[in-house]
C-alpha cells in the first residue's frame, strides 16, 4: 500500500517516499504560548495527528520522529506578560505566562485525542543553534547586518516564493506594510533585532554588541535542522503560515545549509471559520479549544473532545471549513451511536480499507464513511465490533467512553418543549425570507437547548416540514 500526499511545493499529490524508511522524520508549527490556543489551532494540532498515527502504523512506531515546537520568544508574549503581570521582573512574567500557557494548550489537545510528539523543542533552549545560523547567512552572504539586526537578502535567493507561488509584486506588496530603512530590499525579513529594556536578550550574532533575540521565522529554522537535519520528509502547518513563515524558513534553511530543499513534502490545512464567518474577537465569535470543552459558550453546553475531533475530521484537511453547532451535534450523535463499543475487546489494527482511505491524501471523509458500513455490521458480528474499535481508537475517535462521558453535563440539562414549537416555526418563517442566518442562528439555538431538528420535503406541497427530537 503507497501513501499518497499533496505537496504545496509541487502542487500535486505524489507518492510519499522517505529519504530513510526506518527513520521518517516530520515537523510542524506548534503553539505561540501567550493565550489560550483556538479552535483554528486545533486543526493543524489534530490533522498531523491523524499522519503520525499513520506514519506510525505504516513504517512502525520506533521509525518515526515527529517534532511540534513551541514558540515562547515573542512580541505578544512580551506585551501579554508586561499586561498581566506588571508588578513582576519581565523574565518572571514571560516565564510565568510561557510555563501556564504551554500546561493549559497541553491539557486542551490531551482532550482531543492527540498523541505526544516525539519531541516538542523550545525557542528559547535553541538560541545557540539560531545564532549560529545567523552567522553562517552572513558569512555565506545571504544576511546582512544594519542598525544592530541581522536580515535575511531576498535577493540572493534565486527561487524565492517557490512554495507560496507568488509574484514579486504581491510580496513586495506584503513586504513593504513593515518597511524600514535600514533595509536593502523591501522583501528582506528580520533574523535577529536588538532587545528593548525588559525583553528577553542574548549575545547577538555576527558581531553585533548589544544584546538582541531571534525573529520568529529563523527559530522553526533552528529546532527543524537541531532535531531532523538539514533535509527532513515532512513539514506541515496551516495554509496561512504558508507565506510569509514557511517561505522563510525554506530560505533561511536551505541557503544555510547548501541543499536544494529544507523539506522534501510540505503539507497545509485550509482555512478555519465558524458559522459561516471568519472567526474574530470583534464578531464574537472567537473560540478557544478549552472554551469548547468546559463551558457552554458555543452550542450553549460542554463538548468531549472526541466529539470536537470526530467534527474536525469530517472535512478533509484541505479544504476550508465551517466550524458549526450543528457539526458538533452531528459528530456527538455519531459517537453516541458507535458507543455500543465499550467494554468490546479490540482488534490487533485498524482496518485495511481505512488505512487505505487515508493513504490517499489523509481523506478522512472517506475513512469516516468506511466506519459507518462498519457499523451496521458490528452490532451482529463481534469480530467487525473489535476492528472497528481498533479503527477507532487508531484515529483517535473513540477511547472507550460510556454515552454519558461523550455528553459532559448532560445530566444537569433540560428542555423546555414548551418553548420547541414556536421557535421551530419562527425559523421555518425566516427560511421562507431566505434570511437564512437568522434561520441559523434559531437552528443554534435550539441546539444549544438539547434539540436536534431533521428537515424533510414534503412531496406533495414541496414545502419543508420540521420534526425534533431531544438530543441524546
Amino acid at each position: 500500500m503507497s501513501l499518497r500526499l499533496y505537496n504545496t511545493l509541487t502542487r500535486q499529490k505524489e507518492t510519499f517516499e522517505p529519504i530513510d524508511p526506518l527513520s521518517v522524520r516530520m515537523y510542524v508549527c506548534g503553539p505561540t504560548v501567550y493565550d489560550f490556543a483556538h479552535i483554528g489551532n486545533a486543526r493543524p494540532v489534530i490533522v498531523f495527528d491523524v499522519l503520525f498515527r499513520l506514519l506510525r502504523e505504516i513504517y512502525g512506531a520506533q521509525h518515526v520522529t515527529y517534532v511540534r515546537n513551541i514558540t515562547d520568544v515573542d512580541d505578544k508574549i512580551n506585551a501579554r506578560a508586561a499586561e498581566r503581570y506588571p508588578d513582576l521582573a519581565p523574565e518572571i512574567g514571560i516565564r510565568r505566562l510561557t510555563e501556564d500557557t504551554a500546561a493549559q494548550f497541553h491539557k486542551d489537545i490531551a482532550a482531543l485525542g492527540v498523541l505526544e510528539p516525539t519531541v516538542e523543542p523550545r525557542a528559547t533552549e535553541h538560541i545557540v543553534e539560531m545564532v549560529a545560523l545567523c552567522n553562517e547567512l552572513v558569512a555565506k552572504g545571504h544576511a546582512y547586518v544594519a542598525a544592530d539586526h541581522v536580515l535575511f537578502d531576498v535577493s540572493s535567493m534565486a527561487d524565492y516564493g517557490r512554495l507560496s507561488n507568488r509574484s514579486l509584486e504581491e510580496m513586495e506588496a506584503g513586504a513593504r506594510v513593515e518597511v524600514a530603512p535600514y533595509k536593502k530590499g523591501p522583501m528582506d525579513f528580520v533574523l535577529w533585532k536588538p532587545s528593548k529594556p525588559g525583553e528577553p536578550a542574548w549575545t547577538s550574532p555576527a558581531g553585533i554588541t548589544t544584546s538582541g533575540r531571534p525573529g520568529w521565522h529563523i527559530e522553526c529554522s533552528a529546532m527543524a535542522g537541531k532535531h531532523l537535519g538539514d533535509v527532513f520528509d515532512i513539514h506541515g502547518g496551516g495554509i496561512d503560515l504558508a507565506f510569509p513563515h514557511h517561505e522563510n524558513e525554506i530560505a533561511q534553511s536551505r541557503c544555510a545549509h547548501g541543499t536544494d530543499v529544507m523539506a522534501r513534502v510540505w503539507m497545509h490545512n485550509g482555512f478555519l471559520q465558524v458559522e459561516g464567518e471568519k472567526m474574530s474577537k470583534s464578531l464574537g465569535n472567537f473560540i478557544t479549544i478549552n472554551e469548547l470543552l468546559e463551558t457552554g459558550k458555543f452550542g450553549g453546553c460542554q463538548w468531549h473532545g472526541r466529539v470536537v475531533r470526530f467534527a474536525m475530521l469530517g472535512t478533509h484537511y484541505r479544504q476550508p471549513i465551517d466550524w458549526t453547532v450543528d457539526r458538533l451535534v452531528q459528530a456527538r450523535a455519531t459517537l453516541f451511536d458507535l458507543s455500543f463499543l465499550h467494554g468490546v475487546p479490540v482488534a490487533d489494527g485498524p482496518h485495511p480499507d481505512v488505512v487505505a482511505a487515508l493513504s490517499d491524501d489523509l481523506n478522512t471523509p472517506s475513512a469516516i464513511s468506511i466506519i459507518h458500513g462498519l457499523a451496521k455490521s458490528a452490532h451482529r458480528n463481534a469480530e467487525t465490533a473489535a476492528v472497528l474499535k481498533a479503527t477507532l481508537q487508531f484515529m483517535g475517535l473513540y477511547g472507550d467512553e460510556t454515552q454519558v462521558e461523550l455528553n459532559p453535563g448532560h445530566e444537569a440539562r433540560t428542555v423546555d418543549t414548551a418553548k420547541v414549537e414556536p421557535l421551530i416555526a419562527a425559523r421555518l418563517e425566516a427560511r421562507r425570507r431566505k434570511d437564512f442566518k437568522e434561520s441559523d442562528r434559531i437552528r443554534d439555538e435550539l441546539a444549544a437547548m438539547g434539540v436536534t431538528l431533521k428537515d424533510t420535503k414534503n412531496k406533495d406541497t414541496g414545502e419543508i416540514e420540521t420534526t425534533w427530537e431531544i438530543a441524546r
